[in-house]
């Protein structure tokens, strides 16, 4: 469900999503607001759970993470989903973890070194969680990555600052 933010809202937004560490004073002075008006905001935003917060984004392969992949696992028994995300959780290489519909029960992102430090992961750590079987699809390359758009929806933004 979407939250109700109005057009000052959706300007931070939009500029926090190009640079996280832009300046606060710098966004007050595009929306021609206060410095304190825009910490104020961000921190509305903060509480509402529109900005979950901010991180560095590391390039895997420059710390030797050269294998990216993608494994949907189908549970032997769907109502340990809360069991095996916990356990997931242990495994630091998994960097995402989802419940889906259809094929697959769930689908988790992960970064390895290699390819046979990915097949020591899913040997070692994935076959002693109660996962039926799972479909491995490795990446070559990610060709690109970006934020979700950053625009009020017609009629859903107020204009009031």
């Amino acid at each position: 469900m979407a939250t109700k933010l109005d057009s000052l809202d959706y300007k931070i937004l939009k500029m926090l999503s190009l640079n996280a560490r832009k300046p606060y004073l710098e966004i007050a002075r595009a929306c021609n607001v206060s410095g304190a008006a825009i910490h104020q905001r961000i921190q509305k935003l903060y509480n509402m759970g529109v900005i979950k917060g901010s991180i560095s984004l590391i390039n895997p392969a420059s710390v030797g993470y050269e294998t990216c992949a993608y494994i949907g696992f189908f549970l032997n028994d769907p109502s340990k989903f809360d069991e095996v995300v916990a356990r997931l959780k242990t495994v630091p290489e998994v960097v995402e973890c989802y419940f889906t519909t259809g094929k697959y029960d769930m689908f988790v992102k992960l970064y390895a070194k290699n390819n046979d430090h990915l097949l020591q992961v899913i040997h070692d750590r994935f076959l002693k969680m109660g996962l039926g079987r799972s479909e491995t699809l490795i990446t070559f390359k990610e060709v690109f990555k970006r934020q979700i758009p950053i625009e009020p929806d017609s009629g859903e933004a107020t204009n009031k600052q």
